[in-house]
């Protein structure tokens, strides 16, 4: 099968396998294990930040930012379609007990401008605006960059109002890929962000948080109350090690990938492309001009052809996201296949 439904279908390699395996551990919870260690140090470099936390997910990256950053009842400026508020179960209000004001950005990019409308510095009726949140790259908005100067204002106007700003960098390193420029010179915008390892990255599990110290301590207690803290877990983080060293350069193969799907996709009579142009490792396309919902459209394309792609919030919308397990040919024939899935349904329709 072409699992093209998220990079999150990927799988460790034999050579990864071999490397966790091999990896040295210890009691984590101690901070006796010295891969994760590694790993939290190494992740923190590249951020240009003063500690890291290896955590089993990038939901508990966000819930804890979330619960460091803010105080229960204060509140967070994010875009309308960003993770925390559409795909973790409620976990910012559960957790950290914060309110989510959230912003119609383009592409899940917002400016100054547009986080100011949001904003309160807090008053008897309204609570205090802490935290700005954004998600880089942007899942809904098809894997879409924020550029340096978007984030720059962010910062500005974050500090001159007293807030703090957090990255969600599911896809991080795609954004440094992709942009050009290093984890450091993006992260220097914020005061914490987090880096995915399991999605284009090919690790099995897990994500790293940096900040500062201070933060990072703060945030370890608060792993700790999430059930987070893990023994001899660095037979896993290893998998995290070996990514940086050997899967970040080939990021730009996925990125390729997405385009050629796109590529072909713009001239597949009854399929619109939503999010142009395709930046990184995620194409998303209307199949409305097909007669076909998206679970129509994508239960086909499994039966027909054995391509599984992801249907998407809406009614006939579809995502498709490259990564390290499917090639430059397997995203040519997935393509082919989505055209003649199309091509089938409308020549049923006429």
């Amino acid at each position: 099968m072409i699992d093209l439904s998220s990079d999150t279908s990927t799988r460790p390699t034999a050579e990864m396998r071999r490397f966790m395996a091999d990896a040295e551990v210890g009691d984590e919870q101690l901070r006796e294990d010295p891969t994760v260690n590694e790993l939290q140090d190494m992740v923190a470099k590249l951020a240009g930040k003063e500690a890291g936390l290896f955590l089993p997910s990038g939901t508990m990256c966000n819930a804890i930012a979330y619960a460091v950053h803010c105080r229960p009842g204060e509140a967070v400026i994010l875009d309308r379609a960003a993770h925390p508020n559409i795909a973790e179960g409620g976990g910012p209000a559960v957790i950290a007990g914060v309110l989510l004001r959230t912003v119609d950005g383009k592409r899940g990019v917002f400016d100054a401008a547009d986080a100011g409308q949001h904003f309160s510095p807090g008053n008897t009726h309204r609570s205090r605006t802490r935290l700005i949140s954004v998600e880089n790259t942007s899942n809904m908005g098809g894997g879409k960059v924020w550029p340096l100067e978007t984030l720059a204002a962010l910062r500005e106007f974050a500090t001159d109002n007293g807030m703090r700003m957090h990255m969600d960098g599911a896809r991080g390193m795609n954004a440094v890929v992709a942009s050009g420029n290093s984890l450091a010179t993006i992260g220097q915008f914020v005061d914490s962000l987090w880096i995915d390892l399991s999605k284009g990255l090919g690790a099995p599990v897990g994500a790293v948080l940096v900040g500062t110290r201070e933060f990072i301590e703060e945030g370890r207690l608060w792993k700790h109350r999430l059930g987070g803290a893990m023994r001899q877990a660095g037979i896993i983080a290893a998998g995290g090690v070996y990514a940086f060293r050997h899967h970040i350069d080939r990021l730009a193969d996925d990125h390729a990938n997405a385009k050629l799907i796109e590529s072909s996709l713009a001239s597949t009579l009854g399929i619109t492309i939503l999010r142009s142009p395709v930046e990184t490792n995620i194409v998303i396309f209307s199949v409305e001009g097909t007669g076909l919902t998206a679970q129509e459209f994508a239960d086909r394309l499994l039966v027909e052809h054995n391509v599984r792609v992801s249907p998407y919030y809406q009614q006939t919308t579809v995502r498709v996201v490259t990564h390290l397990d499917v090639s430059s040919k397997d995203c040519e024939t997935a393509a082919q296949a989505m055209a003649n899935v199309a091509a089938g349904a409308l020549a049923g329709a006429g």
